[in-house]
């Protein structure tokens, strides 16, 4: 949900009100924005809260070769009505300043993903009894959290809508699905695992607690709320989806992801365009996103979304929060007598 208007600050309000833990997505942010952030978050609410980063990589200095990119690029542009495209001159993020807010801000919570944060930054979060969470796609990555000094980590299965949080999979982007997993990074470390991927219910949230989870982190249930910031056509096509709908791909940001299939990346890997590496092809495409979404054109919007997407249903997080709980429960029923009806969506 990071930098494109989703992830509201009456989402996290709503979130952390309700009794989960909301989470304020900074990367892409600017400082001021994350401010703004926090300050409305903490005059509305004293539960607490986190605020997600990127984690700093080695991004390359240069895009490389660029001319087929704008050329594909500039028919997008001229049907939204946008001057043709251009390389961005800057596509780094301030993180050190947003570290530094963060140490003066002290939210209770600050999660990342990408990577391991430096150990400086590590240690300045704890001494400021800040609890850290890291982002792993692969048993290697929790390992090598955990010995970086992270407080719980989670453990994202490829149904994960979004960026993968890889920084060490040996296959480039973490494949391994949430039930296989799981119950490996919960043996290989002694820190909470927390579950991600393609949960949207009480059974899931079941089934992660069973594998070892302490609890689960949620994202595209939330997309569809009715504090949500995603643009009603975005909602549409999560609403529209089935489970054949999600698909991995770099078309936006250069890094793999996974969303619903459009246009947009359908024609992109059909005429064998490359795209850019991370993070210049996500700054090439901006613009063409927030055009999109503008305009209501869900052909050239990042749809973000898990393999779950199918369950999402159009409500408030007070309402689907409800619904986890009473269906947590009534999954755990189930489980103690197997003649239990399940609830009614």
């Amino acid at each position: 949900m990071a930098g494109s208007g989703i992830n509201t600050a009456e989402l996290v309000i709503a979130s952390s009100r309700a009794g989960v833990l909301g989470s304020i997505a900074a990367a892409y942010c600017t400082p001021e924005q994350v401010r703004s952030d926090v300050a409305a978050v903490r005059s509305a609410t004293d539960r607490p809260f986190a605020v997600n980063l990127f984690a700093p990589t080695a991004d390359p200095e240069h895009p490389g070769e660029t001319r087929a990119m704008l050329e594909f690029l500039a028919g997008w542009h001229a049907s939204l009505g946008l001057s043709p495209p251009q390389i961005p001159d800057r596509t780094s993020e301030p993180f050190e300043e947003m570290i530094e807010l963060l140490l003066e801000l002290r939210p209770p919570v600050v999660s990342f993903t990408f990577g391991l944060l430096p150990a400086n930054v590590m240690q300045a979060l704890r001494s400021r009894d800040i609890f850290v969470i890291g982002t792993a796609t692969t048993v290697q990555e929790a390992v090598l959290l955990a010995s970086s000094g992270v407080d719980a980590v989670v453990a994202q299965g490829a149904e994960a809508g979004g960026h993968r949080g890889s920084f060490a999979s040996t296959r480039g982007f973490g494949s391994v699905g949430l039930m296989a997993l799981l119950p490996q990074v919960v043996d290989a470390v002694r820190i909470p695992v927390i579950a991600s991927g393609g949960i949207m219910d009480g059974r899931g949230i079941a089934a992660a607690l069973a594998l070892g989870a302490v609890a689960v982190q949620m994202g595209t249930a939330f997309l569809v709320t009715s504090e949500s910031g995603a643009s009603e056509s975005y909602k549409k096509r999560i609403l529209e989806s089935h489970d054949e709908s999600t698909v991995f791909t770099s078309a936006f940001s250069g890094r793999v992801a996974r969303g619903i299939e459009n246009r947009f990346m359908e024609e992109m890997s059909r005429e064998g365009i490359m795209p850019l590496p991370y993070p210049w092809q996500n700054a090439l495409t901006r613009s063409l996103r927030k055009a999109g979404a503008a305009a209501g054109d869900a052909e050239v919007l990042s749809l973000w979304a898990g393999q779950g997407s199918a369950l999402a249903t159009e409500q408030s997080v007070q309402q689907l929060v409800d619904f986890l709980d009473a269906s947590l429960k009534d999954a755990i029923q189930a489980l103690i007598s197997p003649t239990h009806a399940p609830p009614a969506r």
